[in-house]
């Protein structure tokens, strides 16, 4: 798997020199990330191929002006369409939240209850006690994604 990676970078190096630099590091999580970004705190940096420091005072890029005879939204249609958007992250969180709370029930912190053809077999236990974590982990995170994104709504 590494020998994959540093391939992909020899190969890719001549055209990443041409667009700047490109640094490998490890993130917080212990994975390996290669970036045309400099690492963030808490990341160990590794190697850059390039310039090691962004330019200063580079303007953040943004994105392509409309074309001059690009339809606009009036405001009346983007406050209908905001608050439909609005609506259906409401009605997703309050649906993952009921959601939540069953996984929480069915996974009892970790001890459920077994099932009969679970009672002989240990093993078949261990995987659906991981599989109802797994589903508790994934109710946890859809959460915060939609209480982010509502966060992020006008």
């Amino acid at each position: 798997m590494c020998t994959l990676a540093w391939c992909a970078v020899v190969v890719c190096a001549p055209a990443a020199w041409a667009q700047g630099s490109v640094c490998k590091y490890i993130d917080a999580d212990g994975n390996i990330v290669f970036s045309n970004l400099p690492p963030e705190k808490g990341q160990r940096k590794i190697s850059c191929i390039g310039s090691d420091e962004p330019r200063k005072g580079a303007a953040p890029a943004r994105g392509t002006p409309s074309p001059a005879g690009f339809p606009k939204v009036d405001a009346d249609t983007q406050r209908t369409r905001d608050d439909m958007r609005r609506k259906v992250l409401t009605d997703e969180l309050g649906a993952e939240e009921k959601l939540l709370v069953e996984a929480r029930t069915t996974y009892a912190n970790g001890a459920p209850v077994p099932l009969p053809e679970e009672q002989g077999n240990a093993e078949k236990y261990r995987e659906r006690i991981a599989r109802l974590r797994q589903s508790l982990q994934l109710h946890e995170r859809n959460i915060e994604a939609l209480r982010k994104e509502l966060g992020t709504t006008k």
